[in-house]
């Protein structure tokens, strides 16, 4: 089991200003959930938490799903948003480390309980299912806690951090029995998915030997890629900052490091996690291939000198099992190529930008022809398959499996950056060599 933050009012003093100031029905008031607590706790202590839960009851097409967020930050509560939007849908709880973010959730959702524990959401019997939209260390400690409660979970990418930590998770799915996982790879669930799936199965592709993959970004000067500026109110007095950390080295408090963890690969996996893990995903599916025989990632931080360690400017080739080679480049500093990928076969070229086209290779198809997809994204599709996926006990259209191939393709590029070197996969041993 991943191990669990470890933090109570009367083991951090810094923080009483901050829970004085949160409603009676949070964490470190009086009464009923200081019980709840206890019982949490001694289901802690006494072995696998949630392990005694009982099985989740059968919802029908109908039936109202009852939500937890844990992780109330932009995209937690982008993907709260999302949730409501969708019919029979409602938000019990939302669980943060930041005062801030709690006070804001509840403007979303009044009736809800907020915790600074996300234990306590937990040990709520009446959530169903549990959005978690942590920074990505702490993925795996909340995505086991939630499905060691009997909770189904929508876990927003890069699944993993790390492969220990991917391996977790999956012995986590594996006690939980039949439980509904989505990872929010968003594509998967989108028209575009459709469109290059009816194109493969054609055949007009022919065999496939690379993929070239781009993530272009800019902003103007002086507003460096993923920066946000630090709020007077982010101090230890109102964020539980041993929470954040969790199995992360252990530092002072910095509120620099708290909001822009996506700079410090304590916390984040940089733009291999943020963004390569979306087309890696992608393609991964609709090809339904396997993890990278070989990676080879190189780059710096070319231009952002703002204190970030991972880079600004990188690239990255996958050498596939399927005979096939996998490139991914990316920089912050211009967007000429934006956001695309193209699949290179022997027949025809899939490519894919604001639509996926198919262009033929006239060498071996000189009758063919240019197709463009037309397939629309529902709104909030990935969201609406998760739910649906409760009610009905179908496979979601990003599952467990796929969300751990993905994970181990992009921390093999992590890994091959910071080594300097090839890395290779052992699928033997399940290790990064």
């Amino acid at each position: 089991m991943c191990a669990a933050a470890r933090w109570t009012p009367a083991t951090n003093r810094s923080n009483r200003s901050a829970v004085s100031r949160l409603r009676s029905d949070r964490i470190g008031a009086n009464g009923p959930l200081m019980d709840s607590r206890r019982r949490f706790i001694g289901k802690m202590t006494g072995g696998i938490a949630g392990s005694f839960a009982a099985p989740p009851a059968v919802l029908g097409a109908n039936d109202r799903i009852r939500l937890g967020l844990i992780g109330a930050g932009d995209r937690g509560m982008q993907l709260a948003r999302e949730a409501l939007a969708c019919a029979n849908t409602e938000f019990v709880g939302f669980a943060d480390v930041y005062t801030r973010r709690l006070e804001e959730a509840k403007k979303l959702a009044p009736e809800a309980k907020t915790y600074f524990d996300y234990r306590y959401l937990l040990d709520d019997k009446s959530i169903d299912a549990v959005l978690i939209a942590t920074p990505q260390h702490l993925h795996c400690e909340h995505f086991c806690a939630s499905l060691d409660a009997g909770k189904h979970v929508y876990q927003e990418k890069t699944m993993a951090f790390t492969v220990e930590h991917a391996k977790r998770m999956r012995a986590a799915l594996q006690r939980a029995g039949k439980r509904t996982v989505q990872i929010g790879h968003q594509a998967c669930s989108s028209g575009q998915m459709t469109d290059a799936m009816k194109i493969l199965a054609t055949g007009y592709v022919g065999k496939i030997t690379a993929i070239h993959a781009h993530m272009y970004r800019n902003t103007p000067h002086g507003k460096p890629q993923w920066s946000r500026p630090i709020y007077p109110d982010m101090t230890p007095e109102n964020i539980i900052w041993s929470a954040f950390l969790g199995e992360a080295p252990k530092r002072p408090f910095d509120a620099n490091r708290y909001l822009n963890w996506r700079f410090f690969w304590d916390y984040s996996g940089g733009n291999f996690y943020e963004n390569m893990c979306h087309q890696v995903a992608f393609w991964y599916k609709a090809l339904g291939l396997q993890i990278p025989k070989a990676v080879t990632a190189v780059g710096g931080i070319y231009l952002w000198k703002d204190g970030r360690e991972v880079p600004d400017t990188m690239n990255v080739a996958m050498e596939q099992p399927e005979e096939m080679l996998f490139t991914w480049d990316s920089g912050f500093g211009n967007n000429y190529y934006g956001v695309t990928e193209e699949v290179l076969g022997t027949d025809g070229t899939i490519s894919k930008g604001q639509h996926i086209r198919y262009l033929p290779q006239k060498v071996n198809r000189p009758d063919g022809t240019e197709m463009m997809g037309q397939t629309p994204t529902q709104r909030h599709a990935h969201m609406q398959n998760f739910l649906d996926c409760i009610r009905s006990g179908q496979e979601p259209n990003c599952p467990f499996e796929l969300g751990y191939r993905v994970t181990i393709a992009t921390r093999m590029a992590v890994e091959s950056y910071l080594q300097k070197r090839t890395v290779r996969w052992d699928p033997v041993k399940e290790e990064i060599i």
